[in-house]
């Protein structure tokens, strides 16, 4: 089974009914989206190889999940790239995938195309409008092992590096969200909230199986009152969000709209406090998911009927392991840790990747006899519920985003007036954590922040900066982080 096969029953069973909606107004039925992404995968297998990588980068957009399909149907990757992301990070991508094709909304497209050689086609120009005259395609045969979706996600170097996930990998998760987390039909409907290029566009492949209607709200972005107003219209609303966003839903006051009956929370600490906060507001329609771009969306949760009656450790914890995939904790010699003893969280299953694209060495740093070295620390308690309780690596999450101190501290050392800097997350309410450098030398936040924005995503850039005089380090020179750390939440209390 390929992924252009979801769509392909979609049509066959619900093909006269709305499938992709652009906030309230219909764009399409099943069998016009089956129709036109049969279209475009025979304009582009006219131009690139089976097997190219072709790249999506825009705001949410109805066009996308038609690319997404029409990649598949050309028997070619689907390369999403982030839009909230640098120029400069951007091509970093679109060079280390060897991107053959860019689809670009015109905002991203007019910020690209200027910096590359690469064809970037704006999805509503003339150019591709013309693609839906070339004569449909026949659906592909494609072998479940190929390659289907290349995740960038960096590493603690911030250098980004291409999960290689394929169709029988995407398809595991499919088959353990509709198992686990959510019974949707085609009385249902995923309203991407989140960014396409991550969490809710991986969860248009489940939801296409089962011919629930794909709902992109018209600003393109994550708008609570837009959002609500969504899930008043469409039929059986689920979505997937980051608990930041979580946070700004109940901070709205609204009630939960009738239409509104699965969140699916993750991508970031969401506080037992926010959680209980969120579960008055709008009752127990939240689930779970604990993930990551190697293993997509799939290795523990908690369902909603875990969050009832629940106490604070199982609201804190990050649920259990999921169907088809096995969850450890080993010590660093790589044996099982003991209950309660705290380890690195490792998992196998059909859904972890086949490793990182062009890249063997991280690939074998990561995957060992088939499970994935998450890079996070936890433990079991003896219920079975796994809760993280630090990150072996740095990162730090802040609004369901992964940002990587290494990358932000090397630009920062870019500036001349930066002698050293050491960036670490401080917990925040709002956002789960926030970006804090410490940074010896003499100047001012306004010209650090105009460096940083010339180089780097915007979302990336410290919410704060502490001068000191000299960095914390151990006898080896290493830069303690932990008590920069410490030093913040001292300032909490």
């Amino acid at each position: 089974m390929n992924l252009f096969t979801l769509l392909d029953q979609a049509a066959a069973r619900f093909g006269d009914r709305g499938a992709v909606f652009h906030g309230r107004r219909q764009v399409c039925t099943w069998s016009e989206l089956r129709e036109r992404a049969l279209r475009l995968a025979a304009s582009i297998r006219q131009s690139v190889p089976a097997g190219a990588r072709i790249a999506i980068a825009s705001e949410n957009r109805p066009e996308i999940v038609e690319l997404m399909f029409a990649i598949w149907a050309a028997e070619c990757v689907v390369v999403p790239v982030n839009f909230k992301l640098h120029v400069r990070e951007m091509l970093q991508i679109l060079d280390d995938a060897g991107a053959a094709l860019v689809f670009t909304s015109a905002k991203i497209g007019a910020a690209l195309a200027p910096a590359t050689e690469m064809p970037v086609e704006v999805v509503t120009g003339a150019s591709y409008q013309n693609r839906f005259t070339t004569a449909p395609s026949d659906p592909p045969d494609t072998d479940p092992a190929a390659l289907a979706w290349l995740f960038y996600t960096s590493g603690t170097t911030g250098r980004s590096k291409g999960a290689m996930l394929s169709h029988r990998n995407l398809i595991a998760m499919t088959v353990a969200h509709l198992a686990d987390f959510d019974a949707a039909d085609q009385n249902c409907s995923l309203v991407h909230g989140a960014p396409m290029s991550h969490g809710s566009g991986l969860y248009i492949a489940p939801y296409v199986l089962r011919g629930a209607r794909q709902v992109v709200p018209e600003s393109g972005a994550f708008e609570p009152e837009e959002f609500l107003d969504l899930c008043d219209h469409h039929p059986g609303c689920a979505t997937f969000l980051a608990p930041t966003m979580v946070q700004r839903l109940v901070q709205t006051g609204r009630p939960r709209p009738r239409q509104l009956r699965t969140i699916v929370y993750g991508g970031g600490p969401m506080y037992v406090d926010s959680l209980k906060r969120a579960l008055a507001a709008f009752g127990p329609i939240f689930t779970q998911l604990y993930g990551q771009g190697e293993a997509p969306m799939t290795i523990t949760g908690l369902r909603q009927a875990d969050h009832l009656g629940a106490d604070d450790v199982v609201l804190g914890s990050v649920g259990y392991a999921r169907s088809g995939v096995d969850v450890a904790v080993r010590r660093p010699d790589g044996t099982l840790a003991e209950i309660g003893e705290i380890g690195e969280i490792v998992c196998r299953g059909d859904v972890v990747m086949a490793g990182y694209w062009n890249n063997p060495d991280a690939t074998a740093a990561t995957l060992h006899d088939g499970w994935l070295r998450t890079g996070d620390m936890g433990c079991f308690d003896t219920r079975g519920y796994l809760t993280l309780r630090d990150r072996s690596k740095d990162v730090v999450i802040s609004g369901g985003s992964n940002i990587y101190p290494r990358e932000v501290e090397e630009v920062l050392l870019e500036h001349p007036a930066v002698l050293e800097a050491c960036v670490v997350g401080a917990p925040d309410a709002d956002w789960g954590e926030v970006v804090v450098a410490f940074v010896v030398g003499q100047v001012e936040p306004a010209d650090l922040d105009a460096h940083l924005l010339q180089r780097i995503a915007r979302f990336k850039r410290p919410k704060r900066y502490e001068f000191v005089d000299e960095l914390p380090k151990n006898s080896y020179g290493k830069i303690l982080k932990r008590e920069l750390r410490d030093r913040l939440a001292d300032q909490l209390t």
